[in-house]
């Protein structure tokens, strides 16, 4: 297996024991390698649950641009559900993730196809 295929197994296991979800495995890995080179960086691997900044990057960059969602209020708490989801206290919350729990959260699996 590549180091890709390593990451996807270990969002896999984050998202069954840390968020209680069983991984769409085809769907992780699209939206893994929709993150890009971003997976391999210590830092932008990750998403800061408590940082505002990170959050808006997260809205405007993910749930705008990439799924195509308008800005609003549920935007927000949708990011703040899948932060709360995976665990305020986890120091490792890992970008991918968090953007399948939104994919997942908005219907938006189509985005992938």
């Amino acid at each position: 297996m590549g180091k890709r295929d390593d990451l996807i197994a270990k969002y896999a296991d984050d998202l069954k024991n840390k968020c209680g979800m069983d991984a769409d495995m085809d769907l992780l890995t699209k939206v893994t390698i929709g993150c890009g080179p971003a997976i391999y960086n210590a830092d932008a691997s990750t998403v800061a649950g408590s940082d505002p900044s990170e959050l808006e990057t997260v809205k405007n960059n993910f749930l705008i641009k990439k799924l195509g969602l308008s800005d609003g209020a549920e935007l927000d708490s949708a990011i703040e559900k899948a932060i709360a989801t995976y665990g305020q206290s986890e120091r490792n919350k890992y970008r991918a993730v968090v953007y399948y729990m939104l994919t997942k959260r908005f219907g938006k699996e189509a985005v992938y196809g």
